[in-house]
């Protein structure tokens, strides 16, 4: 089910394109050191949290995350009275209530988190005939995902002279065909950080790139401490076998 859904992830992100698509010239994205990448790294919260900030204020008008729920955001560093919160911002359809009408309701922790039109006709009505792929599983979605998006992100400039652009859409060599539909998200100070970061456009992609490197994968650090110690657990047991023959071969001999 997963596969299927990062599939159909993938096939969406591809309709913010032009119809003519030449990508052996899309140039490839810059290598950032994330705080992610390694053996040992793991995610920044502040980052984390600076990510959804951007999400909510700025892509969430567009773009769902329907894989993840409100709860889920207490592995970021929230609170479970700021997850409550955040999630009663919101409000969720429920129902059949006792005459069998549906009904709004505010949100709670354990919801999805609330897409922002009811139907992909709807969101294709509201952009253009463009669908907004669900972000859940963006960074999974191509290869070095997690570089491409930040890259697609600060990417947006005015195009070569010899680039012709179709109406409606926008400019941007990292994505194939070098024209998407999407208009660039980000500009100085659009959000103003709880923290009192800087609220550049490189900053803004950074973190909600590592926001969005989360939602795909939020059992990360997990995995990488259970690696860590099952290789811890092999080196002893290779160790403790050693010995054991050591000790076997001593008495044979």
């Amino acid at each position: 089910m997963r596969a299927l859904i990062l599939a159909g992830v993938a096939a969406a992100s591809l309709t913010l394109s032009s119809p003519l698509m030449a990508a052996g010239d899309v140039p490839h994205p810059p290598s950032v050191n994330w705080s992610f990448n390694g053996l040992f790294g793991t995610y920044d919260r502040g980052a984390l949290q600076r990510g959804f900030q951007v999400y909510t204020e700025v892509c969430a008008s567009c773009h769902a995350l329907e894989l993840l729920s409100y709860r889920n955001l207490r592995a970021i560093g929230f609170s479970e009275d700021r997850v409550k919160e955040i999630a009663a911002e919101v409000e969720v359809t429920d129902g059949p209530d006792d005459e069998g009408e549906m009904f709004e309701r505010p949100g709670r922790p354990s919801d999805r988190f609330v897409s922002p039109f009811p139907n992909s006709q709807a969101a294709r009505a509201s952009n253009g005939g463009a669908l907004p792929p669900d972000l859940s599983l963006m960074t999974k979605a191509r290869k070095d995902g997690i570089n491409y998006l930040n890259a697609l992100l600060v990417g947006f400039a005015d195009p070569p002279a010899d680039k012709e652009i179709a109406e409606g859409m926008n400019y941007n060599p990292y994505f194939p065909g070098g024209q998407i539909a999407m208009a660039p998200p980000l500009s100085e100070d659009v959000v103003e950080y709880a923290d009192k970061t800087k609220a550049t456009v490189a900053q803004m992609a950074s973190d909600v790139t590592t926001f969005l490197a989360w939602a795909a994968e939020p059992e990360l650090e997990e995995r990488k401490r259970m690696g860590v110690k099952v290789v811890l657990f092999l080196i002893v047991l290779t160790g403790l076998l050693y010995a054991i023959k050591r000790r076997v071969w001593a008495d044979l001999h």
